[in-house]
């Protein structure tokens, strides 16, 4: 009756175990880091923000799986999905988004929709936005 319980005890433990264990972030590539680096020159970070207005998608830019740029002019917003959006850098997917209003929020959920097939492949949540200024 003990090894029972003592293997649903094990197999619960390695199911905790499993699901607190973060996700590792990918190194950038050196080619989207100096993107990166070249799109937020001459910018400053500020603090956080929960939320932007919505930004057409011309004023979007995927730099990697990690890395989602919106460009408000002298304002850049970086935006770090939650666990990355995988395979969205490669262009074959687009983010599609369920509207609740005029914003777009931290823990929004997005969907990955293949440009091809037009099926879903994923999903990306988004963490809060980092606001890039110009200097002076």
């Amino acid at each position: 009756m003990r090894l029972p319980i003592t293997l649903a005890t094990a197999a619960a433990v390695a199911a905790l175990a499993s699901c607190t264990t973060a996700p590792e972030r990918e190194t950038r590539s050196p080619q989207a880091a100096a993107e990166l680096a070249e799109k937020l020159a001459g910018r400053t970070a500020g603090p956080t923000k929960s939320c932007i207005p919505n930004y057409p998608s011309t004023q979007m830019q995927v730099i990697d799986d990690y890395t989602i740029l919106f460009d408000a002019g002298s304002t850049v917003y970086v935006q770090n999905p939650q666990g990355g959006c995988r395979g969205l850098a490669n262009g074959s997917y687009t983010l599609v988004t369920r509207q609740y209003g005029t914003q777009l929020c931290a823990n929004d959920i997005h969907r990955m929709v293949d440009l091809q097939t037009g099926m879903q492949g994923g999903a990306c949540v988004f963490s809060e936005f980092v606001p890039y200024k110009r200097q002076g």
